[in-house]
């Protein structure tokens, strides 16, 4: 059983309650932030929206399909951080300096030329600024942490890897060496602790994430997209080490309540080819392959899990951005290649029976909410914790690279034996990992119905922005 939040006042109010929401530029970080703003406004109509995005990201948010639609939201731009012609994975690091030092001053400029003051702005941790901003203007300010609970306590301690020795890591000296120190998480493996090495990229890219720390207190609020059942550890470590209310309100994927989750269902979609082609196929027997829509692995491993998955007689569904045509005629009857589909509604359909993920925290939720067992091939910053969590701490997943090594291919004839036997619905060890699964189906689940962890978090915080208080 969860231990309560301070309770909120009862929500009385009628009048329109003002929140700025700012997430920070990237679609892993957009998408949570917009799924939270939609499930705020359906628990309480009075409630409008201002949401902040670069002017490269109103462009593609207006190009997505489908398009966000909801009169309550409204879109306001800021310049953007680097030239667009630059791109924003062609040098993370300095796009990450930009977003930290650059967006700033525009936001204050657009805080003052909007007609009304926001009553609450919630923000991406990552943009500490707007603590900052905020509490100058004396407006509550409510921080979205936008991956796990138990990767926020392993920011906040890393420096413990060094006063033990264990900063940096050199990998191959290493191998499974593992710590116990980190408050709220199991023992984990050097390895996987994000930005370990002592490149100067590194050293510069973890030293721009611990800086977010020590700004969390001076928020009003902390926020975080998961479910309590899920974290139980971790959450009441965060609550027993900081004072600002703490909740839960996960899983924030594309849902309202309880009762809409049917509206998830594949039915809507039937002109989709790619659903199409799942309805054809028998249950629990496809292989849903993803690895993001940012971060990505070498053309020569992508060649190589191409023939693997071939080989391996499973069939597969594999999300491919650029070469997905290269592929869709290789792959044969077996394999449906393209670059884009509705996530959610694939894990959902009846006949995914796994989901290889690089395990970023968005689908990695929505993993777990429709009770998909993971491949995990994580790539970096929180996505080899996320890996360790599906494996190690929640057992509905396998590593497709079990031990410790340096960088190399994972050849294809390996790749091909893994799938084989992850979806072979016959071996004892896979159907205790898809029975596990489903239990956490269940309690994800369970979070958003009446009276569940995650449905009360979202009363407690509502209750209290809706009364502008500020604690």
């Amino acid at each position: 059983m969860e231990p309560p939040n301070p309770p909120p006042p009862p929500p009385t109010t009628t009048s329109t309650t003002h929140i700025v929401a700012v997430p920070y530029p990237g679609r892993g970080h957009i998408n949570p932030m917009m799924n939270l703003c939609k499930l705020l406004i359906s628990n309480n109509p009075n409630i409008v929206v201002t949401f902040v995005v670069t002017e490269e990201w109103l462009t593609i948010i207006n190009s997505d399909s489908p398009k966000p639609n909801n009169k309550n939201i409204k879109f306001a731009t800021i310049p953007n951080v680097i030239p667009s012609e630059e791109g924003r994975g062609k040098d993370f690091l300095n796009f990450l300096e930009a977003v930290v030092t650059k967006m700033e001053d525009p936001f204050e400029k657009l805080l003052d030329s909007l007609e009304t003051a926001p009553n609450v702005i919630i923000h991406d941790s990552y943009l500490f600024w707007v603590i900052r901003v905020a509490n100058k203007r004396n407006v509550p300010v409510a921080s979205f942490w936008p991956m796990s609970a138990s990767f926020f306590l392993v920011l906040k301690h890393y420096r413990r890897l060094e006063e033990h020795g264990h900063y940096p890591v050199n990998a191959s000296e290493v191998g499974d060496k593992r710590v116990d120190y980190i408050p709220g998480n199991s023992s984990i493996r050097l390895q996987d602790f994000p930005l370990h090495d002592a490149s100067l990229r590194s050293r510069r890219l973890l030293e721009l994430a611990l800086n977010n720390m020590p700004w969390m207190k001076k928020a009003q609020y902390l926020l975080f997209p998961s479910i309590y059942e899920i974290e139980p550890q971790a959450i009441d470590v965060l609550r027993e080490e900081f004072s600002i209310p703490i909740y839960t309100i996960g899983p924030t994927i594309p849902y309202f309540s309880h009762n809409q989750i049917a509206s998830l269902s594949t039915n809507q979609d039937v002109e989709l080819d790619y659903i199409n082609w799942l309805d054809n196929q028998p249950i629990g027997s496809v292989l849903y392959v993803s690895q993001g829509s940012f971060l990505t692995v070498s053309s020569e491993q992508i060649d190589e899990i191409a023939n693997g998955l071939c080989e391996s007689g499973v069939r597969f569904l594999w999300i491919m951005r650029g070469e997905s045509s290269k592929w869709k005629d290789i792959c044969g009857e077996k394999g449906f290649v393209l670059p884009w589909c509705d996530q959610l509604r694939v894990l959902m359909h009846s006949a995914i029976g796994g989901f290889w993920s690089h395990c970023g925290w968005n689908s990695t939720r929505e993993g777990l909410f429709c009770g998909v067992p993971f491949l995990t091939s994580p790539i970096m910053m929180d996505q080899p914790l996320n890996s360790k969590y599906i494996v190690e701490d929640w057992k509905v997943g396998w590593r497709v690279e079990k031990k410790v090594k340096d960088d190399v291919l994972i050849r294809r004839d390996e790749i091909a034996r893994l799938v084989r036997r992850f979806m072979d619905l016959g071996d004892d060890e896979v159907k205790e990992m898809r029975k596990r699964a489903r239990e956490l189906q269940q309690i994800c689940q369970s979070a958003i119905a009446s009276g569940g962890s995650s449905e009360n978090n979202m009363k407690a915080f509502l209750g209290n922005i809706l009364h502008g208080s500020k604690q």
